[in-house]
């Protein structure tokens, strides 16, 4: 399972559409989207969209831009732990 999280202030200025679009996504049906009330990043809260993938900030100057990266950092994530499993680990 792929944890996402969204501050509840950023969601406010940016990233609605971004939570609201990885949350009935069929291809992402296995992360878990959540909304948290504070992440603790309230410079970059206020300056553009992000969120927690995986405990790693992702963030980009457009919420469509950040809905991109999100979905190619769990891509890039996915393919990493099918390559760690074929090594056997």
């Amino acid at each position: 399972m792929i944890f996402i999280e969204f501050c509840q202030s950023n969601m406010a200025l940016w990233t609605k559409s971004v939570f609201e679009q990885l949350g009935h996504d069929p291809e992402w049906s296995d992360a878990e989207v959540m909304e948290s009330e504070c992440l603790g990043n309230c410079e970059q809260c206020f300056a553009q969209p992000f969120a927690i993938v995986e405990g790693e900030v992702v963030a980009a100057d457009t919420p469509d831009a950040l809905l991109t990266e999100i979905r190619a950092f769990i891509k890039k994530k996915e393919e990493l732990d099918r390559q760690w499993r074929e090594l056997g680990f």
